[in-house]
């Protein structure tokens, strides 16, 4: 098919898309019952078992597999409880004395291995012991000398009898085990949940307390109530933002498996909106419409929030996938939208532009067939990327239920490019998964050792995180790359690999890199299997991947054929560079960027807003990624050199686009959203784009994506639309009384203090005074965030003062502490400026070149400066860096690598739908040997100084790698939280690859 035909397929109509009419509140419901069309059990049973060979429905097999149990989730310290529901603190909590307890021996998670166990043997009587288990629990044990993948418990399951009996457990035990437990943390201000007791002190409101046991009865859901998070005296700002004593808040935490904590944690923030006096109401919407009618990145639905001052909650857009159900527990409604406001009109408001945003849509559904074991490794394992891929296309992904064997998977939306943009990138997760099987030619059965396989395969499982299944003396593994190459040098290890075998690995790839990997007339695939002794089919699967086939008779000469796959599969790097820069980059006839690719041997590819067939439509579509560069992985390095060439032909207010996050409180940021045409022309004023969390997630993050340049005076701008306030309380006596109140007391204080440090100060007449404060005044400090690296130096500035008016300093309440990090000044007094106050050198900038060093998800663009504020005001700070000669590089260090890891997203999954990706004329250098143009020398293959008997793994040594830079990193998934995305096959993000190319097929 030309690349002419499928554009004008992707802008014309699809033979196999159909168009759903318009489905009001009852009109059509798609469930997974519509995912068996007769048509696709053809084509299951042609391309699918041709791809995947499953064993036959009655052959004996054992199939291994873990049980995500989710182990490692940790309980909340015995310190930080004020309350627990009922059973919560038992199951989570370690016994006095037991503090060294391991996290995998907490109740709750041996009390989740006894109950498989005794599922185990439910089964067992149910097929009337036709099948046989073992059950084990451990850590990854270390393979070939390297350090284990995971510290994580893990908990193995082995099955033994026919196939499709052996297919029917395992489906039984994932879907009923709470596979996928997590826990949910909510902020809630005291104020409102406090109460005064009977003795005269402070407590938590009763009522309050016994929603909480309401809620978890109802759901199942183990809740608890900890206290405010200790104030951390080695700084005194903390990302931007004061954190005095009256902000401190309490924390809800909720335990659960998915669909259970996502409905306790709906129900407490719709108390705590009930808390604040908002009024509640429902409205039904077909589950499947959900996302259609947000459209992408949720922004119809914003707009009505704006529009009315509502706030709207969805459920869980996978309501069952997962089977199981905590018993007596209740789910809920999956179609139900809870809306909150001020007033029943707003809300009327609401439900009614709801419901004009229902009838009007149409939509479009396309089934595509997928391979079975990938389907349940991506909702067992990129789950929250499939929501993601939804929420920026506004499509929606329809599965069939964890564990059953129906390869097709349904994909709606409002638009035909934005149901081939959820269609690309879910294959793209696809993927990430491999397949490889061992037979051993020529021996007896080995099924009778049942108790030795039982083990063997247990330890291959646990220590690769791969799927086993051994039938007919064949290995059938399955799982990530990183886990199959795993498994593959663990079963090296065993006695298997001493007899005769035929080893083959299927790696996944979409159908536009053919060309690109195959090379022309095949050349680079010839000459692999030259080299390596091994035999390489392409093998067809649907219309968007295909297979590549490395078949061998030895795990050395298969190892050594797949690692130089990997090293010509494609590399690639996105980015966003404005149209208007386009053709200076490209140049007359494209001598410039053809000179550029020639130098490093890297295709670069620009789309305009007409390529991506958003021309007047989408205006999201401006910020995304329209360069991509791509190279065989082999010549990754120089990805990073031509990206830095492309930007320096862009000036710096459009250069580099980042991502910032900031943090503001969830329940303001309904305030904030109620602004939206100010947001809307400080987007416009500064070239970004302002992204509120959904409110389902009661996140208080905020992310501010726009050119590196220009994010830290939007987010100077964002934060000045944040008000804050601080109080400051003390014994005063009678004189100083007298002195807050007279004008002298504005003249010198509150002038000053509006016009140096951007501060208002005045009397707090509403207050409650501690019992143990003598003659107490206080004085209530307003700001707004982005003044706030200045408050100390205004409550230190207005203490002096008042010191000269009478005032005892150690009376004083609510003075933020000098940090920690200074405390030198105690050794060297004659140190003491503030030019020269300690400060922490950080490299968690939005730019930062490594990932690795941010301690939790508040690191940001604050946590530049120091902690204490001496700087006035944020303001300050960016005027002299407008006025000053630097570039803003001085705070945003390797900017290009986060702004690569950040957006690589293939652009035919993401906006282009032609096919322009070939050789285009570029021929990397075959000899090794051979320099490139920039004098930068290929990395010499480790496989020709490997002993044939070692068991290293495949692939470059990290030690080999250490010179590359960090940006050089094989491009994954745009929601992998290594950042980077192929467009053709990303790797996993359980992969030990820290540089982001394909691994090795052994241990790292």
């Amino acid at each position: 098919m030309s690349l002419n035909h499928i554009a004008n397929q992707a802008r014309n109509g699809w033979d196999r898309m159909t168009r759903v009419p318009s489905m009001p509140f009852s009109g059509h419901r798609t469930n997974s019952n519509d995912l068996n069309p007769p048509p696709y059990k053809q084509q299951r049973s042609t391309t699918i078992s041709s791809t995947s060979p499953a064993p036959p429905p009655n052959a004996p097999v054992t199939l291994s597999f873990n049980v995500p149990f989710n182990s490692d989730l940790a309980g909340p310290r015995r310190d930080e409880v004020i309350f627990s529901t009922k059973l919560a603190f038992d199951r989570w909590i370690p016994r006095e004395g037991d503090d060294e307890l391991p996290v995998y021996d907490l109740p709750i998670h041996v009390q989740h291995r006894e109950k498989l166990e005794i599922l185990c043997e439910q089964i067992v009587r149910q097929t009337n012991g036709a099948i046989k288990y073992f059950i084990r629990s451990g850590l990854p044990k270390p393979v070939a000398g390297m350090p284990p993948r995971s510290k994580a418990w893990v908990t193995n399951v082995c099955l033994r009898g026919p196939y499709e009996i052996v297919s029917q457990a395992r489906q039984a035990i994932l879907n009923q085990t709470p596979i996928s437990m997590r826990c949910a943390t909510i902020d809630i201000d005291e104020s409102l949940v406090s109460a005064i007791t009977a003795d005269g002190g402070q407590g938590i409101n009763g009522p309050f307390l016994s929603h909480l046991d309401d809620t978890a009865t109802f759901t199942k859901a183990e809740i608890f109530l900890l206290k405010a998070k200790p104030v951390d005296d080695t700084a005194s700002i903390n990302n931007g933002t004061a954190e005095p004593a009256n902000n401190e808040r309490l924390r809800l935490v909720v335990y659960g498996d998915m669909l259970t904590e996502e409905h306790a944690k709906i129900r407490l923030l719709i108390m705590i909106d009930q808390l604040r006096h908002l009024q509640i109401d429902t409205m039904k919407v077909e589950l499947s419409l959900h996302t259609l009618i947000c459209g992408r990145t949720r922004k119809n639905i914003t707009s009505i929030e704006s529009a009315t001052n509502t706030t709207i909650y969805f459920p869980p857009p996978f309501p069952q996938i997962y089977g199981y159900c905590p018993p007596g527990a209740h789910r809920r409604p999956e179609d139900e939208l809870i809306i909150s406001g001020k007033s029943a009109s707003e809300i009327t408001d609401a439900k009614m532009r709801l419901r004009n945003l229902v009838l009007g849509v149409k939509a479009f559904v396309k089934d595509v067939a997928i391979t079975e074991t990938k389907l349940d490794d991506i909702l067992l394992g990129r789950l929250d990327k499939v929501r993601k891929i939804m929420e920026m296309n506004g499509s929606y992904v329809l599965f069939n239920q964890l564990g059953r064997k129906h390869g097709v998977v349904r994909v709606q939306g409002t638009d035909i490019l934005n149901v081939e943009r959820t269609v690309k990138e879910v294959m793209a997760l696809a993927s990430q998964f491999y397949s490889a099987t061992w037979l051993v030619q020529g021996q007896a059965d080995f099924s009778a050792y049942t108790e030795e396989l039982f083990e063997g395969l247990g330890d291959i499982c646990i220590s690769s995180g791969a799927e086993v299944i051994f039938e007919n003396n064949t290995f059938h593994v399955y799982g990530s790359d990183d886990s199959v190459k795993l498994a593959m040098h663990v079963i090296s290890d065993t006695p298997f690999a001493k007899y005769q075998a035929a080893l083959s690995v299927k790696v996944e790839l979409a159908n536009e890199h053919k060309e690109f990997v195959s090379g022309k007339k095949n050349g680079k695939i010839n000459k692999i299997m030259s080299h390596s002794n091994v035999q390489i089919v392409f093998d067809g699967f649907n219309e968007y991947n295909f297979y590549i086939d490395i078949r061998g008779q030895h795990y050395d000469a298969t190892k050594n054929g797949l690692e130089l796959v990997e090293q010509e599969m494609p590399a690639s790097i996105s980015f966003h560079v404005p149209d208007q820069y386009h053709k200076r980059i490209i140049g007359i006839g494209g001598q410039h960027i053809q000179r550029i690719m020639k130098r490093y041997s890297v295709f670069v590819k620009f789309s305009n807003a007409m390529d991506r067939g958003s021309h007047g439509r989408d205006e999201d579509d401006i910020k995304v990624d329209n360069v991509i560069c791509r190279t065989p992985t082999r010549n990754a390095q120089n990805l990073e050199l031509v990206k830095n060439e492309i930007m320096e032909m862009v000036e710096k207010v459009d250069a580099e686009f980042v991502n910032e996050t900031v943090t503001i409180d969830r329940l303001f940021q309904r305030d904030m959203i109620a602004r939206m045409p100010e947001i809307e022309a400080l987007e416009r004023k500064w070239n970004c784009k302002i992204t509120f969390p959904n409110p389902e997630e009661a996140s208080s993050t905020v992310n501010v994506s726009g050119p590196e340049y220009q994010i830290p005076q939007a987010v100077d701008e964002l934060l000045g639309m944040v008000p804050e306030t601080h109080e400051l309380a003390f014994s005063a006596s009678a004189e100083l009384k007298e002195y807050l109140r007279s004008p002298n007391f504005t003249e010198d204080v509150v002038t000053k203090m509006r016009e140096q440090h951007c501060l208002e100060v005045r009397l707090n007449q509403t207050w409650t005074p501690p019992a143990d404060l003598a003659d107490p005044e206080c004085l209530l400090l307003n700001y707004t965030r982005n003044n706030a690296g200045g408050l100390k130096d205004a409550i230190d500035f207005l203490i002096a003062i008042l010191v000269t008016k009478g005032l005892d300093q150690e009376t004083v309440r609510g003075a933020i502490p000098r940090p920690k990090s200074d405390s030198f000044e105690e050794s060297l007094p004659y140190f003491d400026s503030k030019l020269i106050q300690g400060t922490k050198v950080h490299t968690d900038s939005p730019t930062r070149s490594n990932f690795g060093d941010v301690e939790g998800d508040q690191q940001g663009f604050f946590s530049k400066f120091r902690k204490p504020g001496s700087m006035s005001s944020f303001s300050s700070l960016i005027d002299r860096r407008k006025n000053g000669s630097n570039s803003p590089g001085s705070l945003f260090k390797h900017a290009s690598s986060n702004a690569s890891k950040a957006s690589l997203a293939s652009l035919e999954s993401n906006s282009s739908y032609r096919n322009p990706w070939n050789d285009s004329g570029i021929n990397l250098p075959e000899e090794e040997g051979t320099p490139h143009a920039n004098g930068i020398w290929p990395v010499q293959h480790p496989l020709h100084s490997m002993s044939n008997s070692s068991k290293l793994s495949f692939g470059t040594p990290m030690s080999a790698l250490s010179h590359l830079n960090p940006g050089d990193t094989t491009p994954t998934s745009r929601y992998d939280p290594r950042a980077s995305v192929d467009s053709g096959r990303p790797s996993t993000s359980h992969s030990f690859n820290t540089t982001g190319y394909p691994g090795p097929i052994g241990p790292r």
